[in-house]
């Protein structure tokens, strides 16, 4: 990004930087500036990252630059985006990079946000898709059934082996549950199971069954949690 601007105001902002109110300074001067490369400039310096107006700035150059240098949530970013970037393959292509570190946040989340940003940018489902198979873990967050539900059909195109391996890793695990966990997680699911796309819950079903084999639970438990299991098919 730093192609796109000239370095015709970077002495003049050099000599706020001794200031000790420089970024006041800075925003008074050039969030509003007149000339596109000022704001433009100011938008890359700014040094605790752009704000909510220089992304919303007129000029779609301003706004790219402010998008990949804010430290504002993924949602946020695409909604103050300028509406002439995404639609634009050229202009796209310049916060593509910090287009695929986002999504690989929203993925490594509930899916909830994840969803709210391709309903607004929904060409971006194949790098959510990529960052979901290919991209690095950075937590251990898991998806919402319904929100995983929503995903799925947005992602219905891309579906295969390696993406639903991918996918069931951000479902829950519970090798670890107690009985009364699992009872409280499967009378969830049953609430919501309208809801809930079936992969997802004939995934549980069948992971319900190897917690069950690994347990030692009575026989009248583990007869209470299969009927809590097949109700999420029923």
């Amino acid at each position: 990004m730093e192609e796109l601007f000239s370095l015709k105001y970077k002495d003049e902002v050099e000599k706020l930087k001794d200031e000790d109110d420089f970024e006041s300074l800075g925003d008074e001067r050039y969030i509003n500036h007149e000339d596109f490369e000022a704001r433009l400039y100011w938008a890359f310096c700014r040094p605790s990252g752009s704000v909510e107006a220089q992304i919303e700035d007129e000029h779609p150059l301003v706004s790219i630059m402010a998008f990949n240098h804010s430290k504002l949530g993924a949602l946020k970013r695409f909604t103050l985006l300028h509406k002439d970037v995404v639609p634009d393959d050229e202009l796209r292509k310049k916060i593509r990079n910090r287009a695929r570190m986002l999504f690989r946040d929203l993925v490594d989340n509930d899916f909830s946000e994840l969803n709210k940003v391709l309903d607004l940018v929904p060409i971006y489902i194949d790098v959510a898709v990529d960052q979901l198979k290919n991209g690095r873990k950075w937590n251990d967050i898991v998806a919402d059934p319904v929100e995983a539900t929503i995903f799925l059909k947005k992602a219905k195109e891309f579906i295969d082996e390696p993406f639903l391996e991918a996918f069931y890793l951000k479902l829950q695990e519970f090798e670890d549950y107690e009985l009364d966990d699992m009872k409280i997680f499967l009378e969830d699911l049953v609430d919501k199971k309208e809801n809930i796309s079936k992969l997802i819950l004939e995934y549980y079903t069948e992971k319900v069954e190897e917690w069950l084999e690994d347990s030692d639970l009575h026989i009248l438990q583990q007869k209470r949690i299969q009927q809590l299991s097949k109700k999420l098919l029923s």
